[in-house]
């Protein structure tokens, strides 16, 4: 799947619409194997984009937990951890 969409269920603060739109445009963009779609395309594309959105946030709405939520800030020097391991970059 996409490195690039983050897990956006259980943060706090919870995860914004922007966050939620900007997953489903990664995600469409991958499954559609484009990252600018053709004019002729455009309006499926946008179609996709709004439908996996719309889903996307239904499930972050239904979804339960009992765990704690997650410090965004603590998970992100966790990213950044990582990906200075995998690249060797600080």
């Amino acid at each position: 799947m996409c490195r690039s969409i983050q897990n956006l269920n259980n943060l706090e603060p919870p995860a914004t619409s922007e966050e939620v739109a900007a997953a489903a445009l990664q995600y469409v963009r991958k499954v559609g194997g484009s990252t600018k779609p053709s004019q002729a395309n455009q309006a499926a594309f946008d179609k996709a984009v709004a439908a996996v959105a719309a889903a996307t946030q239904e499930l972050l709405d239904s979804l339960v937990t009992a765990a704690p939520p997650r410090d965004r800030e603590v998970e992100a020097a966790k990213a950044k951890a990582r990906s200075a391991e995998r690249f060797g970059n600080g």
